[in-house]
């Protein structure tokens, strides 16, 4: 049986010093005249559409605007550029700790089918693919399930599986899935999908924000790998496991 490894992107692989939210601000007021535009939307583990739907509520702007659906062509070189900014004092840009190490472990589990990696996020695909590029990581994934038209995370358990199995002609459900992310809307995505989930401490909550979530498994951040590999295959098998105390 091969386990299905869903990875959120921001929070939980990388943090992009704050690019997507620059980014986004920029499109904004390059569309709509309006700067600011996203002050007070929560952004933390929603979808890019569902963020740029609230805005637009919060703006009187009607979600049937064509202009709406220029967003993502306005925002991705925005985000291009942004991302190649140097970080500023109080911001962190980096790949999360670990993370690279994690992801070598389990590229060679994918060469003897063990695991299935790919992406769970609430990212336009064109925006994943431009920040993990940036940081090298972009080459460990070869499909997902993407932010873009999805007002509610929820959708994207069901299409992520649905992705993964036409590009690898597995037969994955999504009790044979894991989703490893960094905040409640993470966990509640796996919940109501029926998967496991991990949830890392190296976002925007705590590990007792999270733990309280309904998350399976949380780490402080995934720098232990064998402990995190451990987790992993307790969980592929169905067993109930205590959360680790790295």
């Amino acid at each position: 049986m091969t386990t299905l490894l869903l990875f959120d992107i921001d929070g939980t692989l990388v943090l992009t010093g704050g690019a997507g939210g620059r980014a986004m601000t920029r499109a904004f007021d390059e569309i709509f005249s309006i700067p600011n535009g996203f002050h007070g939307i929560s952004m933390a583990g929603r979808t890019d559409a569902w963020i740029l739907a609230d805005a637009a509520a919060a703006h009187g702007i009607s979600p049937d605007s064509p202009e709406l659906a220029r967003f993502p062509e306005i925002y991705l070189p925005h985000l291009a550029r942004e991302i190649q900014e140097p970080a500023s004092s109080n911001v962190v840009k980096a790949v999360m700790p670990g993370i690279p190490e994690l992801l070598e472990s389990l590229s060679a589990l994918c060469r003897t089918g063990d695991v299935f990696l790919a992406l769970l996020t609430g990212n336009y695909e064109a925006a994943a693919r431009l920040k993990l590029e940036y940081f090298d990581l972009w080459r460990y994934f070869s499909c997902g399930a993407f932010g873009d038209g999805a007002l509610d995370r929820n959708v994207l358990l069901p299409k992520a599986i649905r992705r993964v199995t036409t590009v690898s002609g597995l037969d994955v459900r999504a009790n044979d899935t894991i989703l490893i992310g960094d905040t409640p809307l993470d966990i509640a995505c796996a919940v109501a999908g029926g998967a496991r989930s991990i949830a890392v401490a190296t976002g925007s909550f705590t590990r007792d924000q999270l733990r309280e979530a309904g998350a399976d498994v949380t780490f402080r951040d995934l720098s232990q790998t064998s402990e995190v590999l451990a987790q992993i295959a307790l969980l592929a098998r169905g067993t109930d496991v205590a959360t680790p105390t790295p």
